[in-house]
């Protein structure tokens, strides 16, 4: 019996593809078999845990973790703000056959800011109403005093006897800027306490038309009818503004609410629980902007016995300073001037035909204004 050999080329090429086989049986081992467990004590075991977590849509992942904690923090900031802000109601004499002397209207919401019953609001939600209750945090109704309001920033106080009251705390009034995370927390439409998520928009915004005096913090914080006089706070659950108004073409909702800053808002409520009221300085002239656009405020008309008169302001000045703090624009002019106390000095700087003046004026009482309403 002949035995036919095998040329060598023919036993290479059995051989390559036996190296073949046993390569692509090791890949589907090694994709479809059991995995070998790591040793957990190398620096690679480390570095391979790391990015297992990493990779996983768990709670344990870096991720999930860090939003997790990013959560918590806005639960504790919602916790916080929600035991300091109440539901404002109206409480009136019946005006109809069938209405009950009890009966109440939701008015909008407010801000506890003191343990001894001050609660800071807006000034439309009390506007046209005798008699307030407040429901506090945990429902319970208490009736609530006005002790003042202030029109042109839109700001009112009311007062209430209650116990175990949980104020508010204020964040530093420089700490907002553009691109933080805030809260709003109010009783919109008079559905409960309800809590919204936004970040700041923009902060200074005036010349909106709403108020006399403005200096707003926009959000993106969903603010509806009924969140108004609650409370804007940042993730700790500090108050950085009072809820006031929105930009809305449907009467809802659209990414733009305005809050007046804790840095106005406080000013005018000391006062009000001081004084009842809120006094100004006055400086009786009438300014515009500079035309090419440079800072400060062209002097355009001096009211006869006026502060400004007696201090030696002229036509044409521009003011470019009030006790050293530089002027902007004619907002700035007027609000600068209105947040100094009647009788006060005051500095003003000009620029007069090219040189630099100091006149000192001793401010008048601002008369208030009509309130501009939303």
């Amino acid at each position: 019996m002949k035995v036919n050999s095998i040329p060598w080329h023919r036993l290479w090429m059995l051989f390559a593809q036996a190296v073949a086989i046993g390569a692509g049986l090791l890949v589907a081992w090694r994709a479809f078999g059991p995995a070998t467990p790591p040793t957990p004590t190398t620096p690679t075991a480390a570095r391979r845990e790391v990015v297992t977590v990493h990779e996983t849509s768990g709670s344990s992942s870096l991720a999930s973790t860090l939003l997790g904690r990013r959560d918590a923090g806005y639960r504790q900031a919602a916790r916080k703000a929600a035991a300091s802000v109440v539901n404002v109601y109206s409480r009136s004499a019946p005006k109809r056959r069938g209405r009950r002397a009890d009966d109440s209207l939701s008015l909008g919401s407010g801000v506890i800011v003191a343990a001894k019953g001050y609660i800071l609001t807006n000034d439309h939600v009390v506007e046209g109403a005798s008699e307030f209750a407040v429901m506090l945090p945990g429902g319970k109704t208490v009736d609530a005093k006005l002790l003042g309001r202030d029109p042109e920033t839109d700001l009112a106080v009311l007062k209430v006897d209650a116990t175990d009251l949980q104020p508010i705390t204020f964040a530093d009034a420089d700490s907002v800027q553009v691109g933080d995370i805030v809260l709003a927390v109010g009783d919109p439409f008079a559905v409960g306490q309800t809590v919204t998520h936004g970040i700041v928009s923009a902060t200074g915004r005036n010349r909106l038309g709403i108020n006399t005096f403005e200096n707003f913090i926009q959000t993106d914080a969903a603010i509806n009818p009924g969140n108004s006089g609650g409370a804007l706070v940042d993730i700790e659950g500090n108050l950085v503004g009072i809820n006031s108004a929105i930009y809305s073409e449907s009467g809802g909702f659209q990414g733009i609410g305005f809050a007046i800053p804790v840095s106005l808002a406080r000013k005018v409520m000391d006062q009000i629980i001081a004084h009842g009221r809120v006094d100004r300085g006055w400086l009786g002239v009438s300014a515009s902007d500079v035309e090419r656009g440079d800072p400060g405020a062209v002097i355009k008309k001096i009211e006869r016995g006026s502060p400004g008169e007696k201090a030696g302001l002229r036509v044409g000045d521009t003011v470019i300073a009030l006790n050293g703090k530089s002027i902007a624009d004619a907002t700035a002019l007027i609000n600068e001037t209105a947040m100094l106390a009647p009788g006060s000095q005051a500095e003003y700087k000009v620029i007069r035909q090219g040189e630099t003046v100091a006149l000192e004026a001793q401010l008048g009482r601002r008369l208030a204004s009509a309130a501009k309403r939303r």
